[in-house]
């Protein structure tokens, strides 16, 4: 499975931004999605994820509420909407894909990933 994100820019604290993960590979469709985001310095942390079928979704406690994952298997790309972004919020975020089926949230079950795309929140 290989993965493309895109959709990361500079953006000014309680602004919006629309993350994608376009995903390509014959069963990419039926893989476990997830989001994760790694600010200088830090670890790379889980952000969101998703079930193959979008019936079952997870969220860290810091994006729950402002956060929202979906996914569109017809165009093998995976959302992540952003909503009421922080300073905090300011990393590189990440694409992942597991062959599942639970949803997990530790970076070592993601055996995809994509090259992330920088999100950057100003005060």
């Amino acid at each position: 499975v290989q993965l493309q994100a895109s959709g990361g820019g500079l953006v000014q604290a309680g602004g919006s931004l629309r993350l994608s993960c376009a995903a390509s590979g014959r069963t990419s469709s039926t893989y476990v999605m997830g989001w994760f985001r790694q600010a200088p310095g830090k670890e790379r942390e889980f952000v969101a994820a998703i079930s193959w079928s979008g019936g079952s979704t997870d969220y860290a406690d810091s994006v729950k509420g402002r956060f929202t994952i979906s996914r569109d298997n017809a165009k093998n790309t995976v959302y992540l909407q952003m909503n009421s972004l922080k300073p905090e919020d300011t990393a590189v975020y990440y694409c992942a894909a597991d062959r599942g089926p639970s949803v997990g949230i530790q970076v070592e079950e993601y055996g995809y990933w994509g090259q992330g795309t920088q999100v950057t929140v100003s005060s």
